[in-house]
């Protein structure tokens, strides 16, 4: 004999039902929060995360993940710290085994690499330049005593030595800039004496083409550094001489500096007609040169040398080629 359910009980059942329905509904909506939870939180991290099931299957991963795929194929699963080379940049690649699940992060560490590699290098370039500068000086020294006594057939030679050693000066000058900082000394400073510290300069910079030089003949105050400004402009002018130099479809060439004053800022835009530049990205970054002879420092000192006086430097992007510096 089958046994029947009373309302009273078929009531209670279905209310039961109603209520498992209810806590599971709620159950989900609380997973499906704290999912929502986990993933804004590991999209919030600035490095990659990935978290991987057994069979290799990502789980969850974050949008810095999924923009480092072809790293996740390389990831060694039974290394918990390492750094990692992929491309051109470096990561930090950290793991770790949580409820039978892998954990990965991976860190772009490539500016960290970088700053720690600038600063040793300028620890070393700095102990090389104190060690040339003494024997540099002697030379140098030799080389004006022996400019009076040669003979005068002989002093073009002794004045190509006087600028291969006017270079390798500025080249220390640099490297130690560049290891110590830089340090203004402001004072008000006519660009009529910039204008000449810079055709003195270029009298003892090397080339053979006719390369025609066109400064601003109006003369401006300006707060400045004569050292630091004298080398920044230089750096741009030694620059456009190399660049014309390489040049081989032309015998000659224009370095031009127009001037403006707005907005309180001084504007110089310096043109050349030298060839164009090979990799703009590796301009202001220290010692990677575009050059095949440069040292990579003169665009990264003239950069700092610039913005210590209230300024900046940029790529001109008006059809000519040069750069634009601003100074306060």
């Amino acid at each position: 004999m089958s046994e029947t359910i009373s309302p009273e009980e078929l009531k209670a059942l279905i209310d039961q039902t109603y209520k498992v329905e209810e806590d599971f509904l709620a159950l989900r909506q609380s997973y499906d929060h704290l999912q929502s939870t986990i993933e804004q939180v590991i999209e919030f991290l600035p490095n990659a995360i990935w978290i991987v099931d057994n069979d290799g299957s990502i789980f969850l991963q974050n949008s810095q993940a999924k923009g480092l795929g072809n790293l996740f194929e390389t990831l060694r699963w039974d290394e918990q710290d390492y750094e990692v080379t992929f491309g051109d940049r470096s990561y930090l690649i950290k793991s770790a085994l949580h409820n039978e699940k892998q954990l990965f992060s991976a860190t772009d560490i490539t500016d960290q690499k970088r700053k720690e590699n600038l600063a040793t290098m300028g620890q070393m370039a700095a102990h090389l330049s104190h060690e040339i500068r003494n024997p540099i000086g002697s030379i140098a020294l030799l080389a004006s005593t022996l400019m009076k006594r040669v003979k005068e057939e002989n002093k073009p030679i002794v004045s190509e030595i006087q600028k291969s050693l006017y270079r390798i000066e500025r080249i220390i000058k640099a490297t130690l800039m560049f290891s110590k900082g830089i340090s203004t000394q402001k004072a008000p400073l006519q660009w009529s004496v910039i204008r000449n510290e810079l055709k003195n300069a270029i009298g003892y910079y090397s080339y053979a083409k006719e390369i025609q030089f066109v400064f601003p003949q109006e003369d401006f105050e300006l707060q400045g550094d004569l050292d630091l400004l004298g080398m920044l402009f230089s750096n741009f002018i030694f620059n456009a001489i190399d660049a014309i130099e390489l040049d081989d479809e032309h015998e000659e060439g224009i370095v031009e500096i127009v001037y403006s004053h707005t907005e309180g800022l001084h504007r110089f835009a310096i043109y050349d007609s030298g060839i164009a530049i090979v990799n703009e990205k590796l301009l202001f970054e220290a010692f990677k040169s575009t050059k095949e002879k440069g040292n990579g420092l003169g665009l990264v000192l003239a950069k700092n040398i610039a913005n210590a006086h209230g300024g900046n430097i940029e790529l001109c992007t008006s059809g000519r080629k040069g750069f634009i510096i601003t100074l306060g």
